[in-house]
């Protein structure tokens, strides 16, 4: 098994440090099954590769208690894939070798296990239960772009078709923890087995691994049931870790409503609402999104605006989506109206291709609810991927926490909130998107404006370049 993974970072052989392995030299590392090699086949300033070798020891699979791969023929041990493509052999060597850079630390450059850097990781033969579509599946929505080139069954008779194998190859701007981490866990996935028993420890691996991701991937139930060998039941407990579905979906509908008692006093929501719509509207945008539409709020006024031909409303919630729905009366419009409206569950922090091709997406009050380290996500999800001509974006300013009553610990105005930004810390982030992704930006206060701390909410209106 080979797993190359390289950089055009410069300098490129820092790659050693978030590895931990010196491009100089190459180590060996015994595991149960077999020995893993790392080496450098190149390691100059503009570009450098690392290299995982697996050799896996066929003789010792053959020996291994009875029922590990067993198939219902007498050869099955003897005709074997196992030491040969990727596998959750794989996945075992990368958390013993590249231990401390699949958890993000790096002793010698800890900025830089922070840092998103161009990464290219090719996998030779990888094993595919679910064809390329399957892949791509899995690996799109987190930000890659997916090269396969699928083998045929024998090269000497192609008439036999072609086989589950495939080459791959991951490019990606991102963390090398990330990178290893969906590696580590979508590997397994694709081959659809496991050389170990799998128990309730598994669990807890995905949880670990997963926690940052595969909340919201849209092939979640897939990638647990898979991952979890089809056990039912752990694959239930899996799911109910990962969503928390009834505690966090009712604590969101209650902290929402804490929010806007908060700026109940200013008429803040409607003032907001009016305003982005407004924005929408001269922007010119015949088809909308509205990213993390909750209850349906703004949808409700899009939806009076005959502009908008098309509008879709997207939350991470399923049970938000129900209560949208409802409050719609979705299943009481015209079915003219219907064919205007879409609602579907997804995430902010994924290369969805649902969302391409609109005019423009509102993103309200949705930011400040995301942890940190998914910033970077959302980032190009919706600025590099989705890429609508207008974004339209707002988010609390929190100097303006002062002149409210009861702001909740941290200061922030929602017990949810992750971060609240100042005017400067909001427009220093905003200019780096029109850097990075070539938009433009124009700031707009919301709400009344005061001569110290400014407005309550701040708006940034992004435009993209023809």
């Amino acid at each position: 098994m080979l797993l190359t993974i390289s950089t055009a970072y410069s300098p490129a052989t820092d790659l050693g440090y978030l590895l931990h392995k010196h491009p100089a030299r190459m180590q060996s590392f015994t595991l149960a099954f077999g020995q893993a090699h790392v080496f450098y086949p190149e390691a100059c300033t503009e570009r450098c590769t690392a290299a995982l070798l697996l050799d896996v020891d066929a003789v010792g699979l053959v020996r291994r208690p009875q029922g590990q791969f067993a198939e219902n023929f007498a050869l099955a041990q003897y005709v074997s894939d196992r030491p040969y493509v990727a596998s959750s052999f794989l996945s075992v060597a990368i958390a013993r070798v590249f231990s401390s850079a699949l958890s993000g630390k790096c002793k010698d450059r800890p900025q830089l296990a922070e840092t998103e850097i161009p990464l290219s990781a090719r996998v030779s033969i990888l094993p595919c239960r679910g064809g390329e579509k399957l892949l791509r599946r899995l690996f799109e929505p987190l930000g890659y772009t997916v090269t396969a080139e699928r083998h045929t069954l024998d090269a000497q008779f192609p008439e036999w078709g072609e086989s589950r194998y495939f080459t791959v190859t991951l490019e990606n701007t991102c963390r090398l923890s990330e990178l290893l981490t969906h590696l580590y866990i979508l590997i397994p996935v694709l081959d659809d087995e496991k050389h170990y028993w799998v128990g309730e420890a598994e669990i807890e691996k995905l949880s670990k691994h997963g926690k940052d991701w595969l909340t919201a991937h849209p092939e979640q139930e897939s990638i647990v049931r898979r991952y979890l060998k089809h056990q039912r039941s752990l694959t239930r407990e899996a799911l109910a870790q990962l969503r928390e579905e009834d505690v966090r979906e009712t604590a969101e509908t209650v902290q929402a409503q804490e929010e806007e008692l908060v700026e109940k006093q200013l008429g803040l929501n409607e003032i907001r609402l009016a305003t982005v719509t407004e924005t929408l509207k001269k922007s010119g945008a015949k088809r909308v999104l509205d990213l993390g539409c909750g209850e349906g709020k703004l949808l409700r006024k899009l939806l009076a605006e005959k502009q908008f031909e098309e509008i879709v409303g997207m939350d991470v919630s399923h049970h938000v989506l129900k209560i949208a729905q409802e409050r719609l009366n979705y299943d009481r419009l015209p079915e003219k109206e219907k064919k205007r409206l879409h609602l579907f569950q997804g995430s902010l922090g994924y290369r969805d291709k649902r969302l391409t091709g609109y005019d423009a997406a509102a993103v309200v009050e949705v930011i400040e609810h995301l942890d940190i380290s998914r910033l970077s996500a959302f980032e190009r999800g919706l600025f590099k991927f989705t890429c609508p001509q207008t974004v339209v974006l707002t988010t609390p300013n929190i100097e303006y926490n002062v002149k409210f009553e009861n702001p909740h610990a941290g200061n922030f105005r929602h017990k949810d909130h992750r971060f609240e930004w100042t005017r400067d810390e909001f427009q220093s982030w905003a200019t780096s998107i029109t850097k990075r992704f070539g938009y433009t930006v124009v700031f707009h206060p919301i709400g009344p404006e005061d001569e110290n701390v400014g407005p309550p909410t701040q708006m940034a209106v992004f435009s993209r370049g023809s």
